[in-house]
């Protein structure tokens, strides 16, 4: 076994496990905001589909929506995803529905009283979005975001299911051809230092906004 082209090959799937992360993110949080604001709305011709948008993804195994993007909406929708693309489309989805349970959340976690005080002291809506509700709400998602987004690192595997060369299906090449465990070891090492970078970051968000109460 030749452990530079292992390295070599690992890194290399490795831009493909943070292509998926980031791309996952980019577009992941602003939609799980929406379904947020969708899924708090009085009106139930948007409720109720997102709150069947959101218990369907939350409730069905990620696995199975990326099978089901790749091989489904062909026969189904007449669209065809390349394997990169269909991962791209599932996590997204997937992980929107997530983030919007937990913006939800943070949402209804700030007291009325503060909107009401923020009103009578004569903060715009702006203003009272901005400075006293935005930096509470982040406070407050700061853990379970932190979760999730540590999850999404090691979820970026199952787009092995579908064919994506990323860092596991590198790996798992590498263990059937050169009967090692080897690679295991170090692709685990490879997802502690992408994970460590991520609590790290968020432990530095969690600090700035920690004086807010």
């Amino acid at each position: 076994m030749s452990y530079t082209v292992l390295l070599l090959q690992m890194l290399d799937a490795s831009l493909m496990t943070l292509r998926i992360f980031f791309v996952t993110l980019i577009f992941s949080l602003p939609l799980g905001l929406l379904a947020a604001a969708g899924r708090m709305s009085r009106f139930r011709a948007i409720r109720i589909p997102v709150s069947i948008y959101i218990l369907l993804m939350r409730g069905t195994p990620l696995m199975l929506q990326l099978l089901f993007i790749f091989y489904g909406f062909k026969p189904i929708f007449g669209i065809q995803f390349n394997r990169v693309p269909a991962a791209e489309v599932a996590f997204i989805l997937n992980y929107a529905a997530y983030f919007a349970e937990i913006f939800r959340g943070g949402i209804a976690g700030v007291p009325r009283g503060q909107r009401e005080a923020a009103k009578v002291l004569g903060f715009t809506r702006g203003q009272t979005f901005f400075r006293i509700l935005l930096p509470q709400v982040i406070k407050s998602i700061l853990p379970p975001m932190s979760n999730e987004f540590i999850t999404l690192v090691k979820d970026t595997s199952l787009a092995e299911v579908i064919g994506v060369v990323e860092l596991l299906k590198v790996t798992s090449d590498w263990v059937s051809s050169a009967v090692s465990m080897v690679p295991f070891a170090i692709a685990g090492v490879f997802y502690l230092i992408m994970n460590a970078v991520v609590t790290r970051c968020f432990g530095a968000a969690e600090k700035h906004y920690s004086y807010y109460r």
